[in-house]
């Protein structure tokens, strides 16, 4: 009889349980549906070409995004290639060549902390490293130095976890066929675990276009009309950097100061600009999960 009642109790602590999960998820759904659902309310009405390609205004209804949506892609193209590299080979590094010591372990202690660390503190690090020491100044390349440096660790962990998803008789194969180990890593590990890689990379991207504290701390511009230089110039060798010099603003610090102020139609503008980031976010997520489905896809016909 007492197993008997000690059986109910536990069928019944599973179902609370579960209530209890499912009624979070549904207030969590809740909370963020309604958030979204009044963004784009408000945000919908102020869409179209004269907001993406006008300059910021004391005018509400002629003010733009131009120079923002610009300047974010701007800091984005540096801060993309630099985290992708460092990030993906020093994943590789640490999970396949690095030996397994007090100071690797130190390393990687440090990896998963700075994960969790503020982004207002890089922000500082950027201005006494990039801005300072290096002398590039509050311009693009500090900005995406910074959102680069921001990146890393989620980069490297997300490496790091996708290739030890990878089985071990893949890399036992190609040893035993006389690969090197680069060439199992490159030919096997990676094609393998590049699914898993690609979605980390676009996760800490996702974050870092939502950044503002980092980039008001190295000098983004709250109000901004004019672009960049072009990258692209007549003369050979056709190719001009005087652009990662500039000033530049960004999406969230364009929605921040719209935010701050007192009419309410620039808070239409800042709702606006918040339907842009959520697209941006959901166009990520979906070129994650087609990159993902396609390298699974391969890898399984392989």
């Amino acid at each position: 009889m007492r197993s008997f009642d000690r059986f109910k109790l536990f069928n019944f602590l599973d179902y609370l349980s579960l209530f209890i999960s499912f009624l979070s998820l549904a207030l969590l759904w809740s909370f963020l549906i309604a958030v979204t659902l009044d963004v784009f309310s408000d945000g919908l009405k102020r869409l179209g070409k004269d907001f993406f390609f006008s300059f910021p205004s004391r005018r509400p209804e002629n003010a733009g995004i131009f120079s923002a949506w610009v300047g974010t892609l701007a800091v984005i193209s540096v801060a993309f290639p630099f985290s992708f590299l460092l990030g993906v080979l020093g994943g590789i590094y640490l999970e396949e060549y690095a030996k397994r010591n007090i100071i690797t372990r130190i390393i990687e202690v440090n990896i998963n902390n700075l994960s969790a660390v503020p982004s207002i503190i890089y922000g500082l690090l950027a201005v006494g490293l990039f801005a300072q020491v290096m002398r590039f100044g509050e311009s693009i390349l500090t900005a995406g130095l910074t959102l680069g440096v921001l990146m890393l660790p989620i980069i490297v962990i997300t490496t790091r976890e996708a290739i030890r998803t990878v089985p071990p008789y893949i890399k036992e194969a190609s040893y035993s066929l006389g690969s090197t180990k680069w060439e199992t890593i490159k030919h096997h590990v990676l094609p393998y675990s590049f699914p898993g890689i690609i979605t980390g990379v676009i996760i800490a991207l996702s974050r870092a276009i939502g950044e503002t504290a980092p980039l008001i701390t190295v000098g983004a511009l709250t109000f901004i009309s004019f672009l960049p230089p072009s990258p692209l110039k007549p003369e050979f060798p056709f190719l001009s950097f005087e652009w990662l010099k500039s000033p530049f603003t960004v999406l969230p610090i364009q929605m921040f100061n719209w935010v701050s102020r007192p009419q309410k139609a620039f808070h239409y503008n800042a709702a606006a600009t918040g339907v842009v980031l959520i697209s941006i976010t959901f166009i990520l997520i979906i070129i994650a999960s087609i990159i993902r489905y396609r390298f699974r896809k391969r890898v399984i016909s392989l």
